[in-house]
């Protein structure tokens, strides 16, 4: 690989606008949603960690979604933060493909950690007698060692797709992160193949995960139909709530941007949708679970009282 790319040591990240009058604007922007994002995944982390009655297979599963939000932020963020305050935003081709890696596996492993609470709903819904059996503690912990064994076989699959690619003189890459389309568009012998890569990896990354939400709330959206009573199905429906609007949110702007081809959607364009899954979205999760969740909610303030009274 280092002979592949021997006239490349380093790179120089455009970052995410070309227009210097935003650049401060934009720091403390995306300042204030990094600390919310660390705050806020951090504090669920802790609040999950603190409270046994969120020992539960959805606080778990919530608390790996934080880990992951956590880390693949920071893995992004101050790199992004940086650009705004630096002339020329040079990172070494060691520290892009490292910081390539780890994005892709944090993401990866955050879709496959969505469709595990996907299942996790299935099972409260459907089946609450057996939940406890069914979601026992050997079965979230196998269901995570698969959400983070693709979350490294996706990483991995890209990081060979790059490893085949012969970088030139340009080194500018377009972009505020190493992302693969970016990397590739400075490629020297890059070609569809390259790109068709990229998306059989990603729509296999989103869109296994995405088969396996829908035919969970398949099942869920039945099973809600056959209660009789308003509360009950309000009941049943509030506890998936918060997880749909999240899979909707994390989907949406990931596909936007990794299953279009560059014709379609210029790089440009893609960093407003890289933005919005890797700034945005990890700042809303702990959110939308905190202010959605009774369960975390009443922890949340016991926590408070707890300290207050302290």
């Amino acid at each position: 690989m280092a002979d592949k790319n021997f006239s490349v040591t380093e790179f120089i990240l455009a970052g995410s606008t070309s227009q210097p009058g935003l650049r401060i604007p934009l720091f403390f922007l995306f300042l204030g949603f990094y600390v919310v994002t660390v705050v806020g995944n951090l504090g669920l982390i802790t609040l999950t960690g603190l409270n046994s009655h969120l020992h539960v297979p959805m606080c778990f599963f919530l608390f790996n979604l934080s880990f992951v939000d956590f880390c693949y932020s920071t893995t992004l963020t101050p790199k992004m933060l940086m650009g705004f305050v630096s002339k020329k935003n040079i990172i070494s081709y060691a520290g892009c493909m490292t910081q390539f890696f780890f994005f892709c596996f944090f993401v990866f492993s955050e879709s496959y950690i969505l469709s595990a609470m996907a299942y996790d709903r299935y099972v409260t819904v459907c089946n609450p007698l057996v939940s406890t059996v069914t979601m026992s503690p050997q079965v979230c912990l196998l269901l995570l060692s698969g959400v983070y064994g693709m979350g490294v076989l996706g990483a991995v699959a890209h990081m060979v797709n790059v490893m085949f690619v012969t970088f030139c003189a340009d080194n500018l890459v377009n972009h505020y992160m190493c992302d693969i389309l970016p990397l590739l568009e400075l490629s020297c012998n890059g070609s569809y193949i390259d790109l068709l890569v990229v998306f059989i990896v990603v729509t296999i990354g989103i869109g296994e995960p995405i088969i396996a939400i829908f035919i969970s709330y398949g099942f869920i959206l039945s099973s809600i139909l056959h209660i009789s009573s308003s509360e009950g199905r309000s009941k049943a429906f509030s506890t998936c709530s918060s997880h749909i609007i999240v899979v909707s949110l994390f989907f949406e702007s990931g596909a936007f941007m990794h299953l279009k081809p560059p014709s379609i959607l210029p790089l440009d364009q893609g960093k407003v949708s890289s933005i919005f899954y890797t700034a945005v979205v990890p700042m809303l999760n702990p959110l939308i679970y905190s202010l959605r969740n009774k369960d975390v909610k009443v922890a949340l303030k016991k926590t408070l009282s707890r300290k207050i009274f302290s």
